[in-house]
């Protein structure tokens, strides 16, 4: 740096320490240069290391079972009452009361290619939810955000609105995981922009993946998105190694037991 601009040195290693040598006259701007360098060069805030729970595979395998069990029970016609009329998203009837479907509406798909999309978006969103958060712990906070997510969107909706779909929950966790890792600070240290680039990240992802399509609840989508964004900036506080592997499964049986308490009350 000082060559660059101009001044002569040297740097020897004597008495065990290593010594910039300069000439005398050059003394002065060699000292003014070196503090003008360090100001400019303030290491800033170190990225936090990232902290994992799980591969993701348990949390992603349970939610492919729950998704895919349905229809398959519906086909083989298995249950004693039409799973898509009790269990859709009828806003009329949530608010009224039917708390039920706003779990059940989760698990429901108008069609293959619908059902097959979704398994693909849970499952690389699923992996990543499960390595910041834990299987357990983690998709019990997207089924909640999910179902908060449809409760707003019935509320906002016209009482004739019906809806299906697992996409209120995936969304819900594309904003945890980016609102998590951004206020953790994985990516904190190069400028405000990479330290933001998660929640920039899955904004984009929403955008262009959940605004489009003749059939898309975008609203649902939105509202999910929200619900997840906000709890992803608040779960911070909470120190998730308290769990242990004890408290992670009973999380995750806690959000098969409201799947499973939703469809009891759906078709009671």
């Amino acid at each position: 740096m000082l060559t660059a601009v101009g001044i002569q040195s040297v740097v020897t290693r004597g008495d065990g320490e290593w010594c910039l040598l300069t000439p005398p006259h050059q003394r002065t701007a060699a000292l003014e240069q070196l503090a003008r360098y360090a100001a400019e060069n303030v290491p800033g805030p170190r990225a936090t290391p990232v902290t994992t729970f799980d591969s993701g595979w348990a949390g992603v395998c349970a939610y492919l079972l729950v998704i895919w069990l349905l229809p398959a029970l519906e086909g083989w016609g298995a249950a004693d009452f039409a799973l898509r009329d009790a269990g859709r998203l009828d806003a009329g009837l949530l608010l009224a009361g039917e708390w039920h479907r706003a779990i059940t509406a989760l698990t429901l798909h108008g069609d293959m290619a619908h059902l097959i999309g979704n398994s693909l978006f849970g499952v690389v969103f699923g992996l990543l939810l499960g390595r910041y958060f834990g299987s357990g712990f983690g998709w019990l906070l997207a089924l909640c955000c999910g179902a908060l997510g449809n409760v707003v969107n019935a509320w906002l909706r016209p009482e004739h609105f019906l809806a299906v779909g697992a996409s209120t929950a995936l969304f819900a966790m594309v904003a945890l995981n980016g609102a998590f890792a951004w206020r953790r600070g994985y990516f904190r240290g190069r400028g405000w922009r990479r330290a933001a680039a998660p929640i920039f990240a899955a904004v984009a992802l929403l955008a262009f993946t959940g605004m489009g399509g003749a059939n898309a609840d975008v609203l649902g989508h939105v509202a999910g998105f929200c619900c997840g964004a906000v709890t992803g900036a608040l779960i911070v506080r909470f120190d998730i190694r308290r769990l242990g592997k004890s408290g992670q499964w009973l999380a995750g049986g806690l959000a098969m037991a409201m799947v499973a308490v939703a469809w009891l009350r759906a078709g009671g």
